[in-house]
């Protein structure tokens, strides 16, 4: 019989073992770039061959075991770099497999069920997607370099500013939504209102796409409102007083 899941993991904890009980975390490897398989290596282990932080991996991984997080303000100023390739490869993930792959599902399914709200669902998906695309570019091309260009200044404080000298992280802040939330219109459209059509097979396929979609989504700005965030307006903070 096996153990039940642990509620909070710890760096002894077998990393493969985690994966038997929540098959979601192999999402989370995949942003971390972390191939199978594991062997029985442990969460300890992985972290000294991927050159992560134990406490960031954990905190991640508690994430997607449906734990809660408060704001995580004692991460060093290295963890940026794992954060940011974190999120770089979660969007990839969702331009490049994700979201392809609910678009074809929603196209088969409009050619089984040819009722007018059908178009409706395509519709909503195609402009929600187009929302999403436009979050996840500002993040790539505003975001991600701003700090990086934070994380070289507190490296090489003789280096040449090449950031925004107007751009702070409480602007990102302010431009960060939640982009998960209009999931939940679509799914109670599923759900409640498109007529059948022979289509039960498929809309089940849809549904439980568009729910990976929204509990990934919803991790990935946990991670970035409780980690990246903190983490941001702290380094902030030391160049500030740095400069004094």
């Amino acid at each position: 019989m096996n153990k039940a899941m642990p509620q909070v993991f710890s760096p002894e904890h077998k990393l493969s073992k985690l994966i038997q009980h929540n098959s979601d975390l192999l999402f989370m490897l995949q942003h971390f770039n972390i191939h199978l398989p594991l062997q029985d290596k442990t969460i300890a282990n992985i972290c000294a061959a991927q050159n992560i932080s134990e406490k960031l991996f954990i905190t991640i991984a508690n994430l997607y075991n449906n734990n809660s997080l408060s704001p995580v303000t004692d991460l060093p100023f290295t963890d940026a770099n794992t954060l940011l390739l974190f999120l770089k490869n979660s969007h990839v993930f969702y331009s490049e497999e994700l979201y392809p792959k609910i678009l074809d599902t929603i196209e088969a399914m409009a050619k089984v069920n040819t009722h007018k709200e059908m178009v409706l669902v395509q519709k909503f998906f195609i402009d929600y997607f187009n929302e999403v695309t436009e979050h996840l570019a500002y993040e790539n091309k505003i975001v991600f370099p701003y700090v990086l260009s934070l994380l070289k200044q507190i490296e090489n404080p003789k280096a040449p500013n090449q950031s925004n000298s107007n751009y702070t992280v409480s602007e990102y802040k302010e431009h960060h939504n939640d982009i998960e939330e209009k999931l939940i219109d679509l799914k109670n459209l599923l759900i409640k209102y498109l007529p059948e059509q022979d289509d039960q097979t498929i809309r089940r396929k849809l549904f439980f796409k568009l729910s990976k979609l929204e509990s990934d989504l919803a991790i990935h700005s946990n991670i970035e409102d409780l980690l990246l965030i903190p983490l941001v307006a702290k380094m902030e903070n030391y160049l500030k007083d740095a400069r004094k």
